[in-house]
């Protein structure tokens, strides 16, 4: 029986703990799993820095830099070839969507594709207040470069689906991912405004299923990522259990994603996974 973990980091992560991706490896190994994806942030084109309005030392976090993405395959695929004989280890990148740079992550993409046999596409920037921003960084950023520039959670969460549903169909070339990350990564910190209505309304939960029919129809999978369940202010999958249930009512195929940045977290939420 297959038991896949398709979506972790490693110790090139600048916001992970440092952690060795080998010794997570040699944990999923424990814990039975027959699948293990590596899917590092890459770096983001320097044009798109240029215009995120946090701050350099907040943006240097996001993703690994330049110098290290070819290290970062190298000591990838040492890890498929050490452990080949225990687990299947697939290589690959969580690429984030950049609405107005897809050229840029053609390029990226045209470059290390061939390095390739698994990937993660995700979203983690939104327009803000004075430009991109973070979408995960922390509730107070979210506050103040988010919500304030959507005015309600309602608004965050219809622009944030239009751009999930602009990332399923943007053309990134042969080597595009075809599992969306962690696509209700918006209620992360949904707790945290006890004065905002951050539940989905009708309306926007309609978008959601326009969106799961979009996926099926391209054959895509949905990362069923399990950080959400440990974060302070979410609580919940992402997605949430009832799109879940609505994905896999349509056929879709649902992927385990621990979304590990540390040893700690290898193999976190499985049980929740396999339970529900």
């Amino acid at each position: 029986m297959k038991k896949w973990d398709g979506h972790t980091h490693t110790e090139f992560c600048p916001h992970g703990s440092g952690d060795k991706v080998e010794a997570m490896i040699e944990k999923a190994i424990t814990l039975g799993f027959t699948d293990y994806s590596i899917t590092e942030h890459p770096p983001m084109p320097r044009a798109f820095e240029e215009v995120i309005a946090n701050p350099m030392e907040d943006i240097a976090t996001a993703a690994i830099r330049w110098d290290q993405l070819d290290a970062y395959f190298e000591r990838a695929h040492a890890m498929k070839r050490k452990y080949k004989d225990q687990i299947r280890v697939h290589v690959g990148l969580e690429v984030d969507f950049l609405p107005g740079f897809e050229q840029d992550t053609r390029a990226l993409l045209r470059e290390y594709g061939s390095q390739m046999d698994d990937g993660v596409l995700s979203l983690h920037f939104m327009p803000g207040v004075g430009g991109w921003r973070f979408i995960d960084f922390s509730a107070e950023d979210f506050e103040a470069g988010i919500l304030k520039y959507y005015g309600s959670f309602d608004a965050v969460q219809k622009g944030y689906y239009a751009l999930i549903r602009e990332s399923l169909f943007a053309d990134l070339g042969p080597a595009k991912p075809t599992r969306l990350g962690h696509i209700s990564l918006c209620q992360k910190f949904q707790r945290f405004f006890v004065n905002e209505e951050t539940g989905m309304k009708k309306d926007t939960r309609l978008h959601i299923s326009d969106l799961l029919r979009d996926v099926k129809a391209r054959e895509y999978q949905l990362d069923w990522n399990t950080a959400g369940l440990y974060k302070e202010f979410c609580g919940e999958t992402y997605p949430p259990l009832d799109v879940v249930n609505e994905a896999r009512g349509l056929g879709i195929e649902l992927v385990y994603g621990s979304d590990s940045h540390s040893l700690a977290d290898a193999g976190r939420g499985y049980d929740y996974y396999e339970n529900h």
